[in-house]
């Protein structure tokens, strides 16, 4: 599992940072959260084929997170597409999705485009992770998105031999939780599987006010993604923008029993974005701000 950060900057875009955009690769699938201007020249430059993606996520609706969308889809067009492209967003995205569709004289003609207006909790579930929510303190729309890799239970393959299972075809079917008849006895599952070993954890927040439900979502997660717009001696303006301070995200990680934090939608105003690093550290020693094209590998719980 990777995260390569494509976009980092904030409103405004500078030499170094472009709008928010983040890809997460899992088993060699990929997801896109947040698709500002210019992100499909950045998966160019970062090597990431955007025919790989089925499901983008979007934050809230303002213009620096969604503005790529519309080149994006006219690329994957023109690439000759075929499969459907899953967009995930707030109330207000198929109303945002069909006027991109719409706009010019471009029309769509290869693939469809699904979109899913979501509510907090569970969206998606596939083969071995989910995709949680929760709405965030930004605008009347916005959320934060929690990708969750399945926990995995060890097999006590002695304890199965103990209790009489052979090796073979009923130690799969335990493993794969289903109850197997040994000698007349049933043999469960949670006779011959140890604690569940919880999986790795991403947690991304958009652009948001510091927020309980965020502390939640990313309750001892790997990686917290986290607003740091300003630096906390701007802390009002933050609030009045709906935006944190990089102390405001080290408190939230520190909250969370989070493992790393990543600072991100940096603002133009800062042209050494140390300073905000170290700021942070100051709180959460295990902080660092994002830089456009970083790339971060979570290792594995197993």
């Amino acid at each position: 599992m990777k995260i390569i950060f494509l976009g980092t900057s904030g409103t405004v875009p500078t030499g170094q940072r472009n709008h928010s955009a983040i890809v997460l690769e899992y088993l060699d699938e990929y997801f896109l959260f947040d698709c500002g201007e210019g992100t499909q020249r950045q998966l160019r430059i970062a090597g990431v084929n955007p025919m790989k993606f089925d499901n983008i996520f979007i934050t809230h609706l303002h213009a620096d997170h969604i503005l790529g969308l519309g080149g994006l889809i006219q690329s994957l067009d023109f690439m000759d597409r075929k499969r459907t492209l899953d967009i995930w967003g707030p109330k207000g995205m198929q109303r945002v999705i069909d006027q991109i569709l719409n706009t010019g004289t471009f029309r769509l003609s290869n693939f469809d485009v699904k979109v899913h207006e979501i509510e907090s909790g569970e969206i998606l579930r596939g083969p071995r992770y989910k995709v949680s929510c929760v709405p965030t303190r930004h605008t009347t729309n916005s959320y934060g998105y929690c990708f969750e890799e399945t926990s995995k239970r060890k097999f006590l393959k002695e304890k199965a031999l103990q209790l009489g299972v052979p090796e073979g075809p009923l130690f799969s079917r335990l493993q794969k939780g289903k109850s197997v008849e040994v000698n007349k006895k049933v043999i469960n599952p949670d006779d011959v599987l140890d604690k569940p070993i919880p999986g790795r954890k991403i947690v991304y927040t958009g652009d948001t006010i510091p927020c309980d439900q965020v502390v939640e979502l990313a309750k001892n997660c790997d990686v917290l993604i986290h607003d740091s717009t300003f630096s906390h001696e701007l802390v009002d303006k933050a609030t009045d923008m709906g935006h944190s301070t990089t102390q405001q995200a080290a408190e939230v990680a520190k909250k969370a029993n989070v493992k790393k934090l990543y600072l991100t939608h940096i603002s133009q105003r800062y042209t050494e974005p140390k300073k905000l690093e170290r700021e942070a550290r100051k709180v959460f020693e295990h902080s660092r701000i994002a830089e456009d094209f970083m790339v971060v590998e979570i290792e594995k719980h197993w």
